[in-house]
């Protein structure tokens, strides 16, 4: 009782100084979405406009985009919808530090929305796109790259787990580079997104304009998009975006992941039966690189990565809407838990990078321990798409 009591007093004073270091935005909730239309009216933009907290969403966003996104899917007029982010240096850091079950919640139910939607929708993921930035560019139609994209699901660093359907996309990469990426929180770049599956397109950020020109000429009274069966529209605008990234991409030439040396040593390493045989397997590999992945996994939260280990190789055989319900499931335990706390305290708030894990080793962190997180909740808490 006493440690309970302990835990809740310091999750409340953690909560405190996360409020006072991270303050509300001075913007209204209405300004930190912006939603816009073309000329034609036929494309419709959603600006993440929170640039100063690199565009990371919070609740009231994510509630205003779910409405907008309704009502867009609902309007005829409307042929494409683009999200993208304000400023130079972000599309979306992922949610708000101070997030709550709350924001999970319609966090969970927009990326659903987006991975469903109707219509066709684009994501320019020109900058930092981080946790559930990556989720919310991943799961429409197409997703564009930069050469100023810099993409990590990061998660396991502060005592969480790779969300937001991380457990549909991630399994679903070639060989096990999903489950090393969310393992190890590694940072893709640029081109490397798209090699990675991450991406549909690349196209340079100073090209921007000529697509949303491209898009536009598409709605137009004469254009394609307005002449023809709305059923066609996604295949019209994919050729439309294969024509841009053809005629770019050899600006920013590469013919292969960066991680392509290692690739057949994180298929072998990271295909394993347990979170501990990963570690196995790259201890026995006797070389720097395995050396440096074990000491980026020895930073982890321990239960994070077994979690993680078990959310992916369950994923893979879930349906889209089965990830998120799970995942629902696991981010109400990591919020009744102790290590996501301890993360952001150790990250971002004393920012000692020294976190003290409970259980503070992969032994400790027993299949018992981890069936909680994936433990049913009361059918009026479950997640409800």
């Amino acid at each position: 009782m006493a440690s309970f009591v302990r835990h809740v007093t310091k999750r409340n004073t953690l909560k405190r100084h996360l409020h006072a270091q991270f303050p509300l935005s001075s913007t209204t909730s209405r300004d930190e979405v912006v939603v816009s239309s073309d000329g034609t009216g036929g494309v419709k933009y959603i600006l993440l406009n929170r640039p100063k907290a690199l565009n990371a969403f919070n609740v009231h966003m994510v509630k205003n985009i779910t409405k907008e996104m309704k009502e867009m899917e609902a309007d005829s007029s409307v042929r494409v919808v683009v999200m993208e982010g304000a400023g130079d240096k972000a599309f979306c850091a992922g949610g708000d530090i101070r997030a709550t079950g709350e924001l999970f919640r319609y966090g969970y139910t927009l990326n659903h929305l987006i991975g469903t939607y109707k219509k066709p929708f684009i994501a320019i993921k020109d900058g930092i796109t981080l946790g559930g930035g990556v989720s919310m560019s991943v799961h429409g139609d197409f997703g564009v790259a930069t050469e100023h994209t810099l993409l990590a699901m990061p998660e396991t660093f502060i005592g969480l787990f790779p969300d937001a359907g991380g457990s549909y996309f991630l399994p679903r990469l070639t060989g096990s580079l999903g489950m090393y990426l969310a393992l190890t929180g590694h940072r893709l770049k640029a081109r490397d997104v798209l090699l990675a599956g991450l991406a549909t397109h690349f196209i340079p950020t100073a090209q921007m304009p000529m697509l949303k020109d491209c898009l536009s000429k598409l709605c137009s009274e004469k254009g394609k998009l307005s002449s023809s069966d709305p059923k066609d529209h996604t295949l019209i605008i994919k050729q439309e975006l294969d024509t841009l990234h053809q005629k770019f991409c050899t600006e920013h030439a590469q013919s292969e992941l960066t991680l392509a040396p290692h690739m057949e040593t994180i298929n072998r390493c990271f295909d394993q039966p347990s979170m501990e045989g990963i570690v196995e397997a790259l201890e026995n590999e006797k070389t720097e690189w395995a050396k440096q992945q074990l000491k980026t996994l020895s930073k982890m939260s321990p239960t994070s990565l077994k979690i993680t280990y078990r959310q992916l190789t369950l994923g893979a055989q879930l349906s889209f809407a089965e990830c998120f319900k799970m995942e629902y499931r696991m981010s109400q335990a990591c919020m009744a838990g102790k290590d996501f706390y301890e993360g952001v305290r150790a990250v971002l708030v004393d920012r000692d990078n020294s976190p003290q894990w409970t259980p503070a080793i992969l032994q400790d962190v027993t299949d018992e321990f981890v069936d909680q997180y994936f433990a049913r909740l009361p059918e009026d808490k479950e997640l409800q798409l």
